[in-house]
């Protein structure tokens, strides 16, 4: 989302409103063109009414209060006709390739009425109830690379510059449905009472984001596409090396002054999120407090840091030594915002191509010896066990949905989605060292060709021991597995905020949150909005 950002305020993408079509209950049709840096697209939109009866965020709702496409170049009159009747029906409708994404949207019971009856009487809306909730809609899903006749990502990434990055024009699909569900409650304001409405205050506006609910669905494409994880996982880490590398010789005293006031934007933020969830209350109230403590050692150790080597490398040893795991990681991301500088060319190597090889050639005791250097997180796991095997991952024949089923206690076991990489090394580990023991000097394509039910995961272990990330060292079958987890890294890497888990399963979240807006684009970046918090506004 921030690099989607930075690149559409800096490049000053223009974008306009070529069919704007509602009645006055705020339903119809809108086209926005967008002429970005290296080309044109179109972001075409449906408002519906929606029964309340009908409102569903899960994946099996059919019906929803917005429905969207992002396409590429302008849309004539037939294609308009042509997405108006499929474009709402979502996986039972078909779309073409001039389609880069499709996605829908629900609005917020909590704030959408509020937002818009407050405009219409002449008032700006409270900021603690919009701080409640975070947006007037929420996403439910954003298609892309190829599903239901859509462009895929080679298409997407060799054709389209302006959104070659991976998931860049989902995240923009997101943005603009961020910049619409703010257009449409100032229209609706203005419909009810046109004598008396006011517009959102801008900086209402930039606090308001999308929401986001994320359950099972995210969690198998981290396990499915290790390679790529690697890649978000390993340019991370590098940015943060390089960061680390240039407090050398150490680091001056406004900078210093920077990381502080950023700090104390992150305590304000965490202190601003509401959530149910006992354990992310806990969790967001021990990284405040462990914040503050680092607040005070910057103010101790500030002078002093300032004339030492490798300052930023003395903080990351402090806080491993005395913080907790989720403080480190606030303080790495604040060290890498330091230096956009530095860090900001990574963001064009977070693509790979995602191939796993088998190596026929290898000695089977070559690979055995890979396994137990690579792997021995997975060897250390007891599957004998029950908990260790407590559930298992498969599809809802209904929607395709991943679900966690118990084992031998739910249906479906013959159904298993293979996720469960740490067992199916140990299951493949025993098997290759029986064949090593009965037939040595042996290569893996002999082993592959007497047992080829595993060459997919020997190809797996061959191409992932060639990378430092992106095997989740983690039993995914255990009967406390927490997918939550799962669902954070991936989200966290799209940019996303406030989590308020719903259950171990699912959570909420919400996106662009404190971003730049469309009318801020080409004036001069304030990139400070990765841990927004409320705005104040002047009294009225």
């Amino acid at each position: 989302m921030r690099t989607l950002v930075r690149r559409m305020v800096v490049e000053n993408w223009q974008i306009s409103s070529s069919v704007f079509d509602l009645d006055e209950q705020g339903y119809g049709t809108v086209v926005y063109q967008i002429e970005a840096n290296y080309g044109t697209f179109s972001y075409v939109l449906f408002s519906h009414y929606l029964d309340p009866e009908n409102r569903n965020d899960r994946v099996i709702a059919d019906q929803w209060d917005l429905t969207m496409a992002l396409c590429e170049g302008t849309v004539d009159t037939e294609q308009l006709d042509f997405l108006r009747n499929n474009v709402p029906k979502q996986e039972a409708g078909r779309v073409d390739s001039r389609v880069l994404v499709l996605s829908r949207a629900n609005r917020s019971a909590r704030t959408f009425e509020y937002v818009v009856n407050e405009l219409a009487n002449g008032h700006q809306p409270n900021v603690d109830v919009i701080a409640e909730v975070g947006y007037l809609y929420r996403t439910t899903a954003a298609y892309g690379s190829g599903k239901l006749g859509m462009a895929d990502w080679e298409k997407v990434r060799t054709k389209h510059r302006d959104f070659a990055r991976p998931f860049a024009a989902e995240m923009f699909t997101c943005y603009m449905l961020r910049h619409f569900s703010m257009q449409q409650a100032d229209y609706l304001a203005a419909q009810r009472a046109p004598n008396s409405a006011v517009f959102l205050h801008e900086d209402i506006k930039r606090y308001i984001g999308i929401g986001n609910s994320t359950g099972l669905g995210m969690a198998p494409f981290l396990i499915n596409h290790p390679l790529l994880i690697n890649q978000w996982i390993e340019m991370r880490e590098t940015a943060l090396a390089t960061v680390v590398a240039a407090s050398e010789s150490g680091v001056d005293e406004a900078t210093l002054a920077r990381l502080d006031v950023a700090t104390q934007r992150v305590i304000q933020h965490l202190g601003e999120i509401v959530t149910a969830d006992e354990r992310q209350n806990n969790a967001n109230l021990l990284l405040r407090e462990e914040l503050q403590l680092l607040h005070l050692w910057l103010e101790e150790q500030g002078a002093v840091l300032a004339s030492n080597q490798y300052v930023w490398s003395s903080l990351t040893q402090y806080a491993e030594q005395h913080w907790h795991i989720e403080t480190q990681e606030v303080i790495n991301t604040l060290l890498i915002e330091l230096y956009p500088e530095l860090v900001d060319g990574f963001e064009e190597q977070m693509g790979v191509e995602e191939s796993h090889q088998i190596t026929p050639e290898m000695p089977v005791a070559d690979l055995i010896e890979i396994i137990e250097d690579k792997y021995e997180w997975a060897l250390a796991i007891d599957f004998s066990k029950h908990e260790s095997m407590g559930v298992f991952w498969y599809r809802s024949q209904e929607k395709m949905e991943p679900r966690l089923g118990q084992t031998n206690i739910d249906m479906g076991m013959e159904k298993e989605m293979s996720l469960a990489v740490g067992r199916l090394v140990r299951e493949c580990y025993d098997q290759i060292d029986s064949y090593n023991q009965a037939r040595g000097q042996q290569n893996v394509a002999h082993f592959i060709m007497q047992n080829p039910a595993y060459s997919g995961i020997v190809a797996r272990i061959q191409t992932m021991a060639q990378s430092h990330y992106g095997d989740i060292r983690e039993n995914l079958v255990h009967a406390d597995v927490l997918p939550i987890h799962l669902l954070r890294c991936k989200l966290s890497f799209f940019g996303v905020s406030k989590f308020d888990p719903r259950s171990r399963l699912w959570v909420r979240n919400t996106m662009f949150q404190g971003a730049p807006l469309i009318s801020d684009f080409g004036k001069p970046l304030v990139d400070d909005w990765q841990f927004p918090i409320k705005p104040v506004l002047a009294s009225r």
